[in-house]
C-alpha cells in the first residue's frame, strides 16, 4: 500500500542518515579507495572518494560484530569479484552507506546491506548475500538476492 511505501522509504532514509552520521573510532581512506587483496577487521570506515573492489575483499570478524563503510562518492565491484566472510560474520552486520551510484558487476559477490543515496546496478548473474536500498532506482538483470 501506499503507507507501506511511505514508511520503508523513512526507514531506509534514517538507516542512511544513522550510518552517515557516525564518527566515533572512524578508520580514513583505507588502501586509498581500492580494497582489492585486502582483508579489514570489524569498525566503521570512511572514504573520501569513490570506492572500488577489483578483486577478493576478506571481512573478517565474528557473528556479532558490525562494520559500517561509509563511501563519499561511487562504489564499484569488479566482474567476477568476491567479498569473503570470515570467522562467522554476517551478511546483516555490514553496512554501506554510499552517496553515489553503486555497481555490482557480472558474477560479482556482494555482501552486506547497501544504503544507497543514488542508484544501484546489479549486473548479470551477480548474488547479493544482504539487502538493496536505494533513493532512486534498483537495476536487476538474472541476479539472486537473498537475506
Amino acid at each position: 500500500t501506499p503507507a507501506n511505501v511511505g514508511t520503508a522509504v523513512s526507514d531506509m532514509q534514517a538507516a542512511y542518515t544513522d550510518a552517515a552520521g557516525r564518527s566515533v573510532g572512524r578508520i580514513v581512506n583505507t588502501g586509498s579507495g581500492n580494497l582489492g587483496g585486502l582483508s579489514l577487521t570489524p569498525g566503521l570506515y570512511q572514504w573520501t572518494t569513490g570506492v572500488t573492489i577489483p578483486t577478493t575483499l576478506t571481512l573478517n570478524g565474528g557473528p556479532s560484530d558490525v562494520y559500517i563503510m561509509q563511501v563519499n562518492g561511487t562504489l564499484g565491484l569488479s566482474t567476477s569479484t568476491h567479498i569473503i566472510l570470515a570467522g562467522g560474520l554476517l551478511p546483516q552486520n555490514i553496512f554501506w552507506q554510499v552517496t553515489g551510484a553503486v555497481t555490482l558487476g557480472v558474477s560479482s559477490v556482494m555482501q552486506g546491506i547497501i544504503l544507497g543515496a543514488t542508484s544501484i546496478a546489479v549486473q548479470t548473474t551477480a548474488t547479493v548475500h544482504g539487502a538493496l536500498y536505494a533513493q532512486t532506482a534498483i537495476t536487476l538483470d538474472d541476479d539472486i538476492i537473498s537475506a
